[in-house]
């Protein structure tokens, strides 16, 4: 059996320990948009030497910032080609606005192993807990395996978001740099797909392709600039589904909506007719 849940749900994944200084800290906020206006105040604090704002999204990044090649990853109870599968979705809840440094630890394992019939979706969940034991954030993400489902597994609930049927509350245009993914896999995601042509091409792709946590990143900090004034720590509960490809160079168009103490929202590709960047955006401030 390529997906045994019995064996997979549950298996622990290891823990890792890492740290961050505020240099990790700024070279993320460059690497996903922050601080392109050099005579804005509010926006250089993205950079500050001492203190610099840190997004939830660092998340993401921390714990594998120094690496120079991808992680070997092995899940238990998954006989399945990992370079077939691509990332599904991504969350991420912080438990305390993020130290500017610090050590933490985190342990991986996998918390879902669901059985769409004519895929698997395997959810991963870390907990990141600081030097004293405190928690720090807590991270699911899941990887969509296409052609591998039907192994008997429980079908899992839907996180699809219903968008009110009204115009958006907020619309807010995200520009990307052309160099931007080449910026990005400096903070640890060295995959060729996102910075050789020639790789690029033999995956059919007319040229490399944002990293799909870069986009997700960039909508963290465009939208905690335009709607939560600045305020990295407003944000404490982030998630998205991924949903299509983004160049280097294009513009996305974050449209979000209002909901009590949650943002929801869709992020799409303004230069491809509105192409689906992100899906099932949610952000909250509670």
């Amino acid at each position: 059996m390529p997906i045994d849940p019995d064996v997979a749900v549950g298996a622990d994944l290891g823990e890792q320990t890492f740290s961050w200084t505020p240099r990790e800290i700024a070279l993320y906020n460059l690497a996903v948009g922050g601080a392109a206006d050099p005579m804005d105040a509010v926006g250089l604090q993205y950079v500050d030497d001492v203190a610099p704002k840190t997004l939830p999204s660092f998340a993401t990044v921390a714990a594998n910032f120094m690496a120079t090649q991808a992680p070997k990853v092995e899940f238990p109870g998954v006989d399945i080609d990992l370079a077939k599968v691509v990332h599904g979705s991504q969350q991420v809840r912080v438990h305390r606005p993020l130290p500017a440094t610090g050590t933490a630890t985190t342990r991986t394992r996998i918390a879902e192993v669901q059985d769409k019939g004519s895929a698997a979706v395997i959810v991963q969940e870390s907990e990141t807990v600081d030097e004293q034991g405190a928690p720090l954030w807590t991270a699911r993400s899941s990887i969509f395996a296409k052609g591998e489902g039907g192994f008997g597994g429980e079908r899992g609930t839907s996180t699809r978001i219903v968008i009110p049927d009204r115009e958006p509350d907020h619309r807010i245009m995200v520009p990307t740099l052309p160099q931007q993914a080449l910026l990005y896999r400096l903070c640890g995601d060295r995959n060729p797909l996102h910075s050789d042509p020639a790789f690029a091409a033999a995956a059919g792709f007319d040229r490399p392709i944002l990293h799909g946590l870069c986009t997700y990143g960039s909508v963290c900090r465009a939208v905690i600039d335009a709607v939560y004034d600045g305020d990295a720590t407003a944000v404490v509960d982030y998630s998205a589904s991924f949903a299509g490809i983004v160049f280097p160079g294009e513009t996305l168009r974050i449209d979000a909506w209002d909901d009590g103490g949650r943002l929801l929202g869709a992020v799409n590709v303004v230069d491809r007719d509105d192409a689906a960047a992100l899906g099932n955006v949610v952000f909250s401030t509670s």
